[in-house]
């Protein structure tokens, strides 16, 4: 009988656990709902860049749009670094707090990269983003190149589909950016509490 119970109670457990990570990726693999308030910025729209942003002349800016919160952050956290390994030197990478309770400091220091890391709500806003992680390339003349997801697969592991990457890469070499479907474009993850208000 304490056999079976134990049996019963375990099996339970893993159930539960097997369920959570179902109602997760079934959660995170669905689109994120537009805010009733959203207003879209055409792609080739001027930024105007927090003052901390430093417009470098032929270095494009790229803004990693992040919150240590959200799940789907979280698992960019590896490639966003290897991103900045592979372009530190042609693209100025910037994190995008955008909860002005997060302390840009801690973050910077918990990521790990030598990027400039800055709270400020209303980039999210200027830039079109109404979730994270969402990346936004800015071209050398303050204009918005890409919006959008930094891959097809919550891990940043198919390397087909490494958007963010790929919109690197045009813009490095100098190309119009290539047309990459909606899955680049619709966004994926968590959404941004400043924006639904």
């Amino acid at each position: 009988m304490k056999k079976i119970f134990i049996t019963l109670w375990l099996s339970a457990i893993f159930v539960v656990i097997g369920c959570l990570f179902w109602y997760n990726d079934y959660k995170y693999n669905l689109p994120t709902p537009v805010p009733v308030n959203y207003q879209q910025v055409p792609i080739g729209s001027r930024i105007q860049l927090h003052p901390a942003i430093k417009m470098e002349e032929n270095k494009p800016v790229m803004l990693h749009f992040f919150n240590p919160d959200c799940p789907c952050s979280k698992f960019n956290i590896q490639h966003i670094k290897k991103l900045v390994k592979q372009y530190g030197k042609q693209v100025n990478f910037v994190v995008v707090l955008s909860d002005q309770k997060l302390n840009s400091a801690e973050v910077k220091r918990k990521l790990e990269l030598p990027i400039t890391v800055i709270t400020d709500p209303i980039m999210s806003k200027k830039c079109g983003i109404y979730s994270t992680p969402q990346a936004v390339i800015i071209d050398t003349e303050s204009k918005l190149y890409y919006r959008g997801n930094y891959n097809s697969s919550r891990y940043c592991s198919n390397q087909k589909t490494e958007y963010a990457r790929i919109a690197l890469e045009n813009i490095l070499n100098h190309k119009p950016l290539r047309e990459m479907g909606s899955q680049a474009l619709i966004a994926y993850g968590c959404s941004l509490p400043t924006n639904l208000k």
